[in-house]
C-alpha cells in the first residue's frame, strides 16, 4: 500500500479525532503519510506529531495562500528548522496567482529563497502552483538543481513533461475522481508512471464519494482506484509503482508498521469502507 504524499496532519479539523484517523488509514493500509506545514507558527506543532507518529513525515515550508503570516526572517528560521528536525522536503511552498490580494513578487521572493535552501539542504519541494505552473517552472530553472512534486497538479501535458524534463513530481489527489475533471484524468493517464504520485491534501479536497465532508488519507484507496483504471492497469501495479515513487523523492527507506487492527481488503474498483 502507497504514502500519502500529501496530507496535513497538523490541520485543526483533526484535533478531535487526530489518532483516530491515523489508525483509520493503518487499517486500510496506508504506510506513510508526508505532512507538509503552511506556517512558521505550526512547524513545532507539527514536528511534535511527527515525533509521536514514526510514520508522519515531516516538511517545514510557507505557503503562498498564508504570506499575510510570513516574515523575512522566518527563511532562516526555516533553514535552522530542517537542520535541526528530520524532514523529508521543504514545502508547502509555491505560487498562487488565483487569490486576489497575494502580491505576486513577494511570493516569488519567498518561494525562490525556499527553493534555495531546499538546493544547499540537498531536500526536495513540495510545491503549490495555482494558476502558476508556468511561474513555477520559471522559478525552478533560475535556481537549478532541485527537484520536487508539484502537489494537486494542475497543468497540462506540455507542463507535466517540463516538470519530468526538470525532475519534478506530480500529485494526484481527490479531483482525479471527480468525471467532470477531464483534462486532469488525460494527463494522468498520459503522463510516466514513474512520475505519479498519489495525495489526498487531507482535510480538504475530498474524493466524488465524499463531496462536502471533511477528507481522510483513506481516501487514498478510491484516488488509487481511479487513477488505475484511467491507466489500465491493476490496483497493485500501480500502488507498487507510486510507492517506490515516494519513496524514493523523499528518501524513506522503511516504513514502520504500527499496529491498528485490519479493515477488511478493498477489492479493486470499489472504494474504501468509510465507517472504520
Amino acid at each position: 500500500m502507497p504514502i500519502d504524499t500529501h496530507v496535513h496532519i497538523d490541520a485543526p479539523e483533526f484535533d478531535a479525532d487526530r489518532d483516530a484517523m491515523l489508525c483509520r488509514a493503518r487499517a486500510v493500509g496506508i504506510d506513510g503519510f508526508v505532512a507538509p506545514a503552511v506556517i512558521a507558527g505550526g512547524w513545532s506543532a507539527l514536528a511534535a506529531i511527527a515525533a509521536a507518529n514514526p510514520d508522519v513525515y515531516p516538511a517545514f515550508g510557507l505557503h503562498p495562500m498564508y504570506l499575510a503570516e510570513h516574515r523575512p526572517e522566518h527563511l532562516a528560521q526555516l533553514e535552522r528548522r530542517i537542520a535541526d528536525t528530520p524532514a523529508v522536503a521543504v514545502g508547502e511552498c509555491g505560487l498562487d496567482l488565483q487569490i486576489e490580494g497575494l502580491d505576486a513578487d513577494t511570493q516569488r521572493g519567498y518561494f525562490i529563497r525556499q527553493l534555495a535552501i531546499a538546493k544547499v539542504a540537498g531536500l526536495p519541494v513540495i510545491v503549490h502552483a495555482r494558476r502558476a505552473v508556468d511561474a513555477v517552472i520559471a522559478c525552478v530553472r533560475k535556481i537549478g538543481g532541485v527537484t520536487g512534486v508539484i502537489h494537486s497538479f494542475p497543468g497540462s501535458l506540455e507542463q507535466a513533461r517540463q516538470l519530468r524534463d526538470l525532475g519534478f513530481r506530480l500529485g494526484f489527489g481527490g479531483p482525479v475522481t471527480h468525471e467532470r475533471a477531464r483534462r486532469l484524468r488525460e494527463v494522468v493517464a498520459r503522463i510516466p508512471l514513474e512520475q505519479l504520485l498519489l495525495e489526498t491534501d487531507a482535510p480538504d479536497q475530498p474524493p466524488a464519494t465524499r463531496r462536502g465532508q471533511r477528507n481522510e488519507p483513506t481516501s487514498l484507496l478510491e484516488v488509487a482506484t481511479t487513477v488505475a483504471t484511467l491507466r489500465g492497469i491493476d490496483r497493485s501495479r500501480l500502488l507498487a509503482a507510486v510507492d517506490a515513487n515516494a519513496r524514493a523523492l523523499f528518501r524513506i527507506a522503511t516504513v514502520p508498521t504500527l499496529g491498528c487492527k485490519p479493515l477488511p481488503f478493498v477489492p479493486d474498483g470499489q472504494p474504501p469502507d468509510w465507517t472504520g
